[in-house]
């Protein structure tokens, strides 16, 4: 794994990071987008251009946050690896620790 997306995307899913990352590798969800731990190449584009600051590297996951690296790949269990993004449009379901969190308010950006 190399980079995860935590909680600052769930319900927001700006996609600035999809549009930069020149693998194809940031996926959506149903509440979030998630990152592929295998399709990853950690080139780190997609982290400056997130607007909530909600993409860090594994090890530099907030605290509080650390259960969104089980949750970026968990949520490709039984997916396994797609090969991109793009053609498969937007996933209809979470990981279940993303599934069962209480609506997210964020403010404009």
């Amino acid at each position: 794994m190399t980079y995860v997306i935590s909680q600052p995307c769930v319900d927001l899913k700006d996609r600035a990071c999809v549009d930069e990352c020149p693998v194809d590798c940031i996926y959506e969800g149903k509440r979030m987008l998630y990152i592929h731990p295998d399709e990853c190449v950690d080139c780190g584009a997609c982290e400056p251009v997130c607007p909530v600051e909600a993409i860090f590297y594994e090890d530099d996951v907030p605290e509080e946050w650390k259960d969104y690296y089980d949750a970026n790949v968990g949520f490709f269990s039984d997916l396994g690896s797609p090969g991109g993004a793009a053609k498969m449009g937007e996933i209809d379901k979470d990981h279940p620790f993303v599934a069962a969190l209480e609506p997210q308010e964020h403010d404009e950006h």
